[in-house]
């Protein structure tokens, strides 16, 4: 496809200000003012017109329950898969999957299998090895080989620690888990991270903490993940940032009464403090579930997650004053960058086509683009999963 997107106010993330986008077959070819793209009439190019338009990266949700997810209140309380359109209608382009809780009924292949048919639907889909459990339960028999051997394979997760679903693995044995990931990403040129489930126990970071002080093992191998689900969690994860860390934001749905940080106070505090703002990424947990505890224990309710609560969040973020350009970077270049995505994350000639079309007002979205190919023109999904009606 040739695709030519004029006169749109592009954040690459950084901001680029008022130019064009060209793109041909499944990469960006060029960006710059006044390009066009005359072929003699031979070749079809579909020309859109981006005034009044934001164009950003496609969104990068690094932490979906793609086969659905929950079970702690029963079978009946597993969560539903997730289809195409809860992505490219949230502007998501780039997805990784994982099992969580349930690594029985959810297993490897299911996740793989999965994770294929997104990408063959019109997406980038990845896939982390493991749920929350340790000793983990592999496909081929090791995290090494899953990493190595099967493609969309690029890290173990998610791994659960401080919480009372956890297997509550021992230092050891977590120590060993993340050196074999790093080990199996570096031979296959992978991520090899390791995303880390982070329940509101009072442990926190402890263990985390001690994996990286005591090991050679680098920060930028493990994410703890719902780092802003708690006050005292979050402080946590500033302290951790500032030293070198990596955290991951849980893009929480807005107006809900809970003890979380939200994104956007979270973003705040983050810039104010001035850590390393590139070590910070944001994820939906969409589809799985969200489940309430009372003080022994039981589940006595449950919600479920969404990829659009990403969107939502940018949106409260830059209402509440942030700079665009800041609060994309956690889905866009920061993700891509630390799970090594080559071609994801930044509007640049030889980049992926994962393009948003952003109201500039409202920053509802207009337009998706993903591998070069229009999935959502006018606010309508004009591509659909293979069995949405």
């Amino acid at each position: 496809m040739v695709v030519l997107i004029k006169n749109c106010r592009v954040f690459s993330p950084e901001a680029l200000g008022k130019t064009d986008v060209l793109v041909l077959g499944d990469k960006i070819a060029a960006v710059g003012p006044d390009l066009s793209a005359d072929f003699n009439g031979k070749v079809p190019v579909d020309i859109i017109d981006g005034s009044g338009l934001i164009m950003i990266p496609g969104l990068i949700d690094n932490h979906v329950h793609i086969l659905g997810g929950g079970g702690e209140g029963g079978f009946r309380t597993r969560t539903p898969e997730a289809v195409l359109t809860d992505f490219t209608l949230n502007g998501i382009t780039t997805v990784c999957g994982l099992l969580g809780t349930d690594g029985v009924t959810r297993n490897m292949a299911s996740l793989v299998a999965k994770t294929e048919a997104l990408n063959e639907e019109g997406i980038t889909a990845y896939c982390y090895t493991g749920s929350y459990h340790v000793p983990i339960t592999t496909l081929t028999g090791s995290v090494m080989k899953d990493i190595m051997l099967i493609d969309r394979c690029i890290g173990v997760g998610e791994i659960a620690l401080s919480d009372h679903r956890s297997s509550q693995p021992t230092y050891e044995e977590l120590s060993r888990l993340v050196a074999d990931a790093r080990v199996g990403g570096m031979l296959a040129a992978k991520a090899g991270l390791v995303d880390i489930h982070m329940g509101g126990g009072p442990r926190g970071l402890t263990m985390i903490c001690r994996l990286i002080h005591e090991t050679e093992i680098p920060y930028s191998q493990v994410l703890p993940t719902h780092i802003n689900r708690s006050r005292d969690l979050f402080s946590e994860g500033l302290d951790w940032i500032k030293e070198g860390g990596y955290i991951d934001l849980t893009a929480y749905g807005l107006g809900k009464p809970s003890s979380d940080v939200p994104a956007a106070e979270g973003f705040t505090r983050i810039l104010d403090q001035d850590p390393a703002f590139d070590h910070v990424t944001m994820s939906s947990d969409g589809q799985g579930s969200l489940p309430k505890f009372n003080e022994k224990g039981d589940c006595i309710g449950l919600g479920v997650g969404s990829s659009a609560t990403i969107l939502e969040n940018i949106k409260d973020a830059v209402r509440k004053g942030l700079p665009l350009e800041k609060v994309i970077k956690p889905v866009t270049s920061n993700i891509a960058s630390l799970l090594k995505l080559k071609g994801k994350g930044r509007i640049a000639a030889g980049y992926d086509a994962d393009l948003v079309l952003l109201d500039e007002r409202s920053l509802d979205l207009v337009g998706l683009v993903a591998k070069g190919r229009i999935l959502v023109r006018d606010t309508k999904a004009v591509v659909k999963g293979t069995f949405e009606i």
